[in-house]
């Protein structure tokens, strides 16, 4: 008697959320994932024509990557496409193309050349403010690094990310751009209205997408101040919608062998993971521990002393919203299984980088939104690493950068 009454009682007590989690669920057949990104590429005045001559990275415009996973055979040759709404201006419907294998013929296994230990050193530095902090810079010597003192230097939170639709994970799959179509999207694209996946391994997929779910806006830097301290003050145009903001910097040191990089967390952090999208509940957690910057926030000033160039390069990104979607809905009764047949999630950002150069060499738009010159073509990766303007006496930060990469796979054997 009292083995049920306690029983009952837990029932009772405990929230609803816990007594679901005993319901079955089927996982759904075909997940459908959108990934959403304005991107302000350069933030300076570029001549008209020139974007779609920088570099991907540097690029302003709307990117979109689209990805639809299935456990179903394709009937045949696969088909699928998305079709759009009218005000994405892209016509009526975007391919979904299944990548081609490679199936080249196997061939023996290169040599790969003997590992040489790189010279230089990574001098990392974090945290808003006009002075830098006790105890930094952290200092990699690439010559005497060790795998514990990697794992220490190169702090990083870790990300609970959800894993979207791929080809190793999906009996059937197809993404757009593809080599099909990889068009450009306009500068006035818009995501709002009706939407529709269909093809010959997926359930039929319909949802619609609100405004708050749109394109984000573009970042817009002010110009870049430099304090009569030597420090740079980055300001920036609160974005709507945004649920917070993180920053990173790199430029070179003293020598021509060290790297500089630092970023807007109050604590330790690398940072390089957290320029992507993040979910927001893990968001919610890297503004408490004081990682991301709250949305509220419209200004970050990197310390005088930590880069002495002005070639330094600033990455900024804008977090946003996710729309999540399962058909059907969850039943009520949790003793009923939750057969799923599609989910779909859309995820968004808004990035920019510019330089950490005083006055327009290092910012201003002028109030110009960087996606209003649309790139060449939507990049279907994340950005690269941009390339920065020839200086015969000024080295290029980002061979430091591949120094310090091939350092640690040579280290820690990734």
């Amino acid at each position: 008697m009292k083995t049920r009454l306690l029983a009952a009682a837990l029932t009772v007590a405990l929230p609803l959320p816990l007594q679901a989690q005993t319901q079955q669920i089927k996982p759904p057949i075909a997940r459908y994932w959108m990934s959403v990104e304005t991107a302000g590429g350069m933030g300076m005045d570029v001549p008209p024509g020139m974007g779609a001559l920088m570099p991907p990275g540097m690029q302003g415009g709307k990117r979109m990557r689209l990805e639809l996973g299935s456990t179903r055979q394709a009937g045949g040759d696969p088909r699928a496409a998305h079709a759009i709404p009218p005000g994405l201006s892209m016509g009526s419907s975007l391919p979904l193309v299944t990548p081609q294998a490679e199936r080249a013929a196997a061939r023996e296994r290169e040599e790969e050349p003997e590992y040489q230990r790189p010279k230089g050193r990574m001098l990392i530095y974090w945290g808003c403010g006009v002075s830098v902090r006790a105890g930094q810079p952290v200092i990699v010597d690439f010559a005497s690094l060790s795998a514990q003192d990697a794992a220490r230097a190169f702090r990083s939170r870790a990300i609970s990310r959800p894993r979207g639709p791929a080809p190793g994970r999906s009996r059937s799959y197809g993404n757009w751009p593809n080599q099909e179509d990889s068009k450009a999207i306009p500068a006035a694209g818009s995501l709002q209205g009706e939407h529709a996946i269909s093809g010959n391994y997926s359930p039929d997929i319909r949802f619609s997408v609100g405004d708050r779910h749109d394109f984000m806006d573009p970042v817009v830097f002010d110009p870049v101040r430099k304090t009569p301290g030597g420090a740079y003050a980055v300001q920036w145009k609160s974005i709507p919608g945004a649920l917070g903001y993180f920053a990173t910097a790199m430029g070179q040191g003293d020598s021509q062998n060290d790297l500089v990089t630092w970023s807007s967390s109050e604590v330790q952090e690398m940072g390089q993971v957290l320029m992507d999208y993040i979910p927001p509940a893990e968001l919610e957690r890297l503004i408490h521990e004081k990682v991301v910057m709250p949305p509220q926030t419209t200004e970050c000033t990197v310390p005088a002393g930590v880069f002495k160039s002005e070639a330094s390069m600033f990455n900024f990104i804008a977090y946003g919203n996710e729309l999540n979607l399962v058909h059907p809905p969850r039943p009520k009764d949790p003793k009923q299984v939750w057969e799923q047949e599609w989910a779909v999630k859309l995820r968004l950002k808004s990035t920019a980088m510019t330089m950490l150069a005083e006055g327009e060499g290092g910012g201003g738009r002028r109030g110009r939104s960087a996606a209003a010159e649309p790139a060449a073509a939507p990049a279907p990766q994340a950005d690269t690493a941009p390339a920065q303007a020839d200086k015969p006496q000024t080295p290029d930060p980002a061979e430091a950068v591949q120094e310090g990469v091939k350092a640690l796979r040579g280290i820690l054997r990734f």
